[in-house]
């Protein structure tokens, strides 16, 4: 029988590589609307980030996220984002 291979993905904040299901998605639509994307099925670019908020400070600090997606993303995004995680915890 053979095993699946699991999908891995690089945090944008910490720069680990983990299986795609432990990251959430940051997702540029083709609107170019910046959104978190928990199912991971939204269209658009996307990068990733651990569920936790150290990466996502990480990520934000160094400029990550706005290098993987190719545009500037507003503090008020991040902020959102922010909540949103610490909601999830």
């Amino acid at each position: 029988m053979q095993t699946k291979k699991i999908p891995m993905r690089m945090c944008s904040g910490c720069g680990e590589m983990k299986p795609k299901r432990e990251l959430i998605r940051v997702v540029r639509s083709p609107q170019g609307e910046i959104s978190l994307d928990t199912v991971g099925k939204k269209p658009g670019r996307g990068a990733y980030v651990c569920n936790n908020l150290d990466c996502l400070k990480k990520a934000r600090k160094a400029r990550r996220l706005e290098r993987s997606l190719s545009c500037q993303i507003p503090d008020e995004v991040y902020n959102r984002m922010e909540e949103e995680l610490e909601k999830g915890e």
